[in-house]
């Protein structure tokens, strides 16, 4: 299974069992040259690549918009993709807390992030928290990002 609920705890703990785990965060909502080369650059620091994907819920609240995919496609379009190993559903996280409960769990080797990551502190105090690192893997490509791509896709709507 290349998808799974983060609930789903005894299939996700059998995925990764014995695996240098690598893992990512976010929302991957319109998938852009951007993601795959992050995701892709990530991949190099382990032999099983995870995906945290954050809800529907998460996009609404905490980054002020609308999805274009909900989850669900989201996830299926991550899991296409040959180097990520499983993408885990996140519920609504509330708290930071809960992030830390998810690395806690996982025990990735490396939590990899581009550069300028607004949260890098918190995911450094989780990495280390497990015995892992933090790896800058990709500089921010500017050209890239969801927001332009539709801003592009709506001049042409009109």
């Amino acid at each position: 299974m290349k998808v799974l609920a983060y609930s789903d705890k005894k299939n996700i703990k059998k995925s990764i069992a014995g695996k240098k785990i690598v893992l990512v965060g976010g929302c991957f909502d319109l998938l852009h040259f951007g993601h795959i080369k992050f995701l892709e650059d990530s991949k190099k620091y382990g032999d099983f690549l995870i995906v945290a994907l954050e809800s529907d819920r998460f996009i609404k609240f905490k980054k002020k918009k609308r999805p274009f995919h909900n989850m669900k496609e989201r996830a299926k379009i991550l899991s296409t993709i040959r180097f990520v190993d499983l993408v885990i559903k996140l519920p609504f996280f509330k708290v930071d807390e809960d992030y830390f409960e998810l690395t806690r769990f996982l025990k990735p080797k490396v939590i990899a992030i581009s550069q300028n990551d607004s949260i890098y502190k918190n995911k450094l105090k989780q990495a280390q928290e497990v015995g892992g690192e933090v790896k800058i893997v990709t500089k921010v490509i500017k050209k890239f990002s969801s927001s332009k791509a539709l801003k592009y896709a709506s001049i042409f709507s009109n």
